[in-house]
């Protein structure tokens, strides 16, 4: 440790090297955890409809992906996207797309517990009250387990957050590559990694506390 140099720890790596890198990670975990959710809840909503055809190919989606690993996935979307669409679309983009449809069925799970920790009986009455199926999900069923389920949800979006790192396999500019960046540059590759595991630490261990106390606030309101 004695050999360590931290002098190129300045203003000049935050705003050459870590900022872009940084805003593409944030931007990256909201697109990907909003466009799971709403996936995920469509998924979710197909495995407990009670109709087959809807439900098989649901279930086949969310145990393939959730049985790959992420790094593949990211490999796979980089290499098929062009191929299918005929042109390059960039590593920025082919994360996005990568991350949304891989996150979907993590989320699908999560919101598929949290729809039957809701009473069969409150969906009972609002057939009753002549809704339809879709109807008492969004009116009845979605709000309630949206509210039982947001600890879990912010635990998965830190994870998701963290596999943010994975894009380095497609050459996509997020926080880590910033560091290796600034590390090649300031010839500091070591002091590098190990600040940017500091960093990674902070900010999960932050909103680790924050989803602990949520947690806390939603067990009193129940």
């Amino acid at each position: 440790m004695g050999a360590l140099d931290l002098s190129f720890l300045n203003w000049e790596l935050v705003t050459n090297f870590l900022i872009k890198g940084f805003v593409f990670s944030v931007q990256l975990t909201l697109i990907a955890m909003v466009g799971g959710i709403i996936f995920g809840t469509v998924l979710a909503m197909m495995r407990l409809s009670g109709r087959q055809w809807l439900a098989w190919p649901a279930a086949t989606y969310v145990n393939t992906m959730r049985s790959i690993p992420l790094v593949m996935v990211i490999l796979w979307f980089f290499l098929l996207i062009p191929f299918l669409v005929g042109k390059p679309i960039g590593a920025e983009l082919s994360a996005i797309i990568t991350f949304t449809v891989f996150e979907a069925a993590y989320y699908s799970e999560i919101m598929r517990a949290g729809i039957q920790s809701v009473s069969r009986g409150q969906v009972n009455a609002g057939y009753a009250l002549g809704l339809t199926y879709g109807q008492s999900m969004r009116l009845i069923v979605l709000p309630q387990a949206f509210r039982n389920m947001l600890p879990v949800l912010f635990t998965q979006t830190i994870i998701l957050f963290q596999d943010t790192s994975l894009v380095y396999a497609i050459g996509a500019y997020d926080m880590l590559k910033g560091f290796e960046v600034a590390g090649k540059n300031f010839n500091r590759p070591v002091e590098a990694y190990l600040l940017a595991a500091v960093v990674y630490f902070i900010i999960c261990f932050s909103l680790s506390t924050v989803v602990k106390r949520l947690q806390a606030k939603i067990a009193i309101i129940r």
